[in-house]
């Protein structure tokens, strides 16, 4: 059992379980009936995304100082009582579960996933690779 960190949109792994959008805003131009259909997220959980400053900080991130300021401050959102607890939720169901989290973003390491990705790893989340199949 494992926790995917994917790229939402992209094609499911098989036996990939529920896909969790964690993301502020659903996907432009898309019916609200095909998220899960047309691999986007089964579950939209926005709680896990960035604020919209904060994210506005991560896109802009162009040199490793700002992308550093991103991860703090994404970090303490992350720490707030509210998201602390539903990492801890997160991480036991990864020991009994397949599912996955993601984001819209191109690439992993210059993206909130990859900070939740270690974020889940901290609380011992069971996480597939990087790029796992």
């Amino acid at each position: 059992m494992v926790v995917r960190v994917v790229k939402l949109g992209s094609p499911r792994a098989a036996n990939e379980g529920t896909r969790i959008g964690t993301v502020r805003r659903p996907p432009r131009g898309v019916p609200k009936v095909k998220f899960a259909e047309e691999d986007w997220y089964d579950v939209w959980y926005p709680n896990l995304a960035p604020t919209v400053d904060t994210m506005k900080l991560g896109q802009g991130a162009d040199a490793d100082a700002a992308w550093a300021a991103f991860v703090r401050k994404y970090r303490a959102e992350m720490a707030t009582p509210e998201n602390d607890r539903t990492l801890d939720l997160l991480a036991a169901l990864s020991q009994g579960a397949n599912f996955s989290v993601g984001c819209y973003c191109e690439h992993e390491n210059r993206c909130h996933r990859s900070v939740l990705r270690a974020l889940l790893a901290d609380k011992g989340a069971a996480l597939a690779p990087p790029d796992a199949p």
